[in-house]
């Protein structure tokens, strides 16, 4: 009977703590985009507002060193390769001061595409990025540009993977095209 109960109790906690870390997810949505993503903790702060003219989001993780989020909309050639898109964002960064390109990723959630990663210094701080291409359709891919210290932003990688995993389209409302 005392094993019995054991059992329960211990089940009880893990149930409260699921729900827990479940209450700690919030849904980022704006009437101004056409995207969605969940974010995994109370630790992700909004610092732009996306509006009309302007549909850029960006967030940071506790502290801007520790991880912080871009999220861009590109309008590119119908059916663009992946590759060509990837290689035109990298021509920006490479000019970065200790700019290392890292290794590229497939990668699959709501939307599909690849990860390239790299590495930089920023006032003598080793940092790195980490950037997740995600094609809506056949003229749109969404970069989802996450930058922090490489330590840190390392040590967040399932909360960077879950964002892009999430990350989708919203469905078309009636009168918008």
């Amino acid at each position: 009977m005392l094993k019995l109960t054991k059992i329960i109790a211990v089940t009880a906690f893990l149930l409260l703590m699921t729900g827990a870390s479940k209450a700690q997810e919030t849904t980022f949505t704006d009437p101004d985009v056409d995207y969605s993503f969940m974010l995994p903790e109370a630790g992700w702060k909004m610092i732009s507002k996306p509006s009309a003219t302007t549909p850029n989001v960006e967030y940071v993780y506790n502290d801007r060193r520790e991880g912080h989020l871009e999220v861009r909309k590109l309008s590119v050639v119908k059916n663009a390769y992946m590759t060509d898109i990837m290689r035109d964002e990298e021509t920006k960064l490479q000019f970065l001061p200790g700019y290392v390109a890292g290794k590229e990723e497939n990668f699959s959630g709501a939307l599909r595409g690849n990860i390239f990663n790299y590495e930089f210094v920023r006032a003598g701080r080793p940092m790195s990025g980490r950037f997740y291409f995600l094609r809506a359709d056949d003229t749109t891919v969404y970069i989802l540009r996450f930058t922090g210290e490489r330590d840190r932003l390392k040590s967040i990688r399932n909360q960077t993977d879950s964002i892009a995993r999430t990350f989708n389209i919203k469905a078309a409302k009636a009168g918008r095209e």
